[in-house]
């Protein structure tokens, strides 16, 4: 099974939870910038990696990441240009679905985000940044 079908099965499971955290959105954000390249459209880029902060150091929901990013699209921007890290992360989409169903799959999908994040120590500064402006009220 290829990344791609792993990360559909994924996001069906995480879909069909209907749970109110919406930790779907945390899959969609793990994954975005996990597998980015270079011609990947930077606003997709920035928002994930603006969601991954907002979950692993703000404590985000799933819900409050997508209200977020409603907010943060609202206004005119240029965004970072990132620079991939060699390693995106020792946590993939199938160490996630290896989990079972349920809390033991929701803790690895943090530690996925958690994982991915790190990668992206280099470029946090210009993420936290941005982000916090963009969510000035």
């Amino acid at each position: 099974m290829t990344a791609q079908e792993q990360y559909e099965e994924l996001s069906f499971y995480t879909l069909s939870l209907q749970d109110e955290d919406f930790i779907h959105q945390h899959v969609v954000d793990a994954y975005s910038a996990q597998t980015a390249k270079a011609d990947t459209k930077p606003i997709t880029v920035f928002f994930s990696l603006a969601g991954l902060y907002l979950f692993v150091e703000k404590n985000y929901t799933g819900r409050q990441v997508q209200t977020a990013h409603l907010q943060m699209a609202k206004k005119p921007k240029e965004y970072p240009k990132i620079i991939f890290p060699e390693s995106r992360g020792s946590v993939t989409v199938k160490n996630v679905l290896d989990a079972p169903p349920g809390s033991e799959r929701d803790k690895v999908i943090r530690q996925w985000c958690v994982s991915i994040w790190k990668a992206f120590s280099d470029q946090h500064e210009a993420i936290i940044s941005l982000t916090e402006k963009l969510l000035i009220k």
